[in-house]
C-alpha cells in the first residue's frame, strides 16, 4: 500500500495520498473486526481497485509521467543518434470525433514535450472549478465513479457483517471490469452499471 500511497502522492499530492490509506485502513478494521485477522479480502480488494480509482490517467497524469526524467532516461537508453519523440493523442479539448462521437487521436510532434513540461505542474487545478479538462464528460464520470464507490463501501462498513461481507466484496472488485480510456472505458462502465446499482451503488 506504501507504494501506491507514494504513487499517488506524486499524482496529486500527499492528501490526496492520505485519503486513500485512511479509507483502506477503516475497511481494514472493520474486517478485522470480523474476526478475520489474515485473511482480509475486502481489505486487499480495495486498496487495489480504491487505487485504481483515484488514479485515473488524464490529461495532467499523461504530462506529468511523459515529462519525467524516467521517461525521457528510458526513450534514450532506447535509440541512438538524433531521434524525434511523437505522441499520438486525443485532447478531448482538441481530438475530432468519428461518426460515432468518439474521440480520434492525432499524431503531435516532438513540441509537445514542451506542452508536457508546462501541463504537468498544473494538477493542482483538477478536479477545482479552475480545470479546464473537469467539466468533460470523460472527467465528470470518473469523478463520480470514485465518489459512488466510497459512498457504497462506506454504507456497507457501517454494517459490516458476515452476512453482507460477500456482497460488499463483490462491489469492491467491481471496477477490476473497467478498462480502457475514452470511449473503451465509458463501454466498459456502462457494462458494469446494472452489478453496480445492484449491489447498492449509484451511477
Amino acid at each position: 500500500m506504501q507504494e501506491r500511497a507514494e504513487f499517488l502522492t506524486g499524482y496529486q499530492n500527499a492528501a490526496y495520498a492520505r485519503r486513500y490509506t485512511d479509507f483502506v485502513a477503516r475497511v481494514q478494521r472493520a474486517e478485522q473486526g470480523l474476526g478475520s485477522a489474515d485473511a482480509l479480502p475486502l481489505t486487499f480488494a480495495v486498496a487495489r481497485y480504491l487505487f485504481k480509482l483515484m488514479a485515473y490517467k488524464d490529461e495532467y497524469e499523461v504530462a506529468r509521467l511523459h515529462s519525467a526524467a524516467a521517461f525521457r532516461d528510458k526513450i534514450d537508453s532506447m535509440f541512438e543518434g538524433d531521434y524525434q519523440v511523437h505522441y499520438h493523442l486525443a485532447p478531448p479539448l482538441l481530438a475530432k470525433t468519428n461518426d460515432k462521437g468518439e474521440l480520434q487521436k492525432q499524431k503531435f510532434g516532438p513540441s509537445m514535450t514542451w506542452a508536457f513540461r508546462l501541463l504537468a505542474p498544473l494538477k493542482v487545478l483538477r478536479g477545482t472549478a479552475l480545470d479546464p479538462f473537469g467539466r468533460t464528460e470523460e472527467r465528470r464520470l470518473e469523478r463520480a465513479l470514485l465518489a459512488s464507490y466510497q459512498d457504497t463501501l462506506n454504507a456497507y462498513l457501517e454494517g459490516l457483517s458476515v452476512e453482507n461481507h460477500a456482497d460488499a466484496l463483490a462491489f469492491a472488485k467491481l471496477p477490476e471490469q473497467i478498462r480502457g480510456f475514452g470511449h473503451v472505458k465509458a463501454r466498459h462502465i456502462e457494462a458494469v452499471r446494472a452489478q453496480w446499482v445492484a449491489l447498492g451503488g449509484s451511477l
